[in-house]
């Protein structure tokens, strides 16, 4: 997509975000922040953390996840808007996102204090529509 289209997707309420990379993308959540938030102001920051949490777990309708509420999965984000910077690039998209400061995933911390844990409590979701294929497929 061009950048004039991904700024329009991004400004529709019903659009979510996520990042389908496993942690080495270029592009991604602090691009997002950094560029189309704090940049060029397309959404505002409350808009994109919706866009990436209550929204998409709304979608795929995980009551237990996207929010922060007692009795539900602790997947939680502590950042620095000021800070959040996407050092990634196509020849190098291994670097590590700037102004993240903890990432909790299943309450267990995988980034603590900007530095990676090396754990990975992290599972598998899928959304209500979920089907198992028995045909081999």
């Amino acid at each position: 997509m061009s950048g004039p289209d991904v700024a329009l997707a991004l400004r529709q309420p019903w659009v979510s975000i996520d990042n389908d990379w496993p942690g080495t993308s270029p592009d991604g959540l602090p691009r997002i922040l950094r560029k189309y938030v704090r940049e060029e102001h397309q959404l505002t920051l409350e808009e994109a953390v919706r866009k990436f949490s209550a929204l998409p777990a709304q979608r795929m309708r995980l009551a237990d996840r996207g929010a922060l509420k007692r009795g539900i999965w602790a997947d939680v984000v502590i950042f620095d808007p000021a800070r959040v910077r996407d050092p990634a690039t196509f020849e190098k998209p291994s670097q590590l996102s700037a102004g993240m400061e903890y990432v909790l995933v299943n309450g267990a911390a995988v980034i603590d204090h900007d530095l990676m844990t090396g754990r990975r409590p992290g599972k598998v979701l899928r959304g209500a529509r979920y089907r198992v294929r028995h045909d081999g497929g």
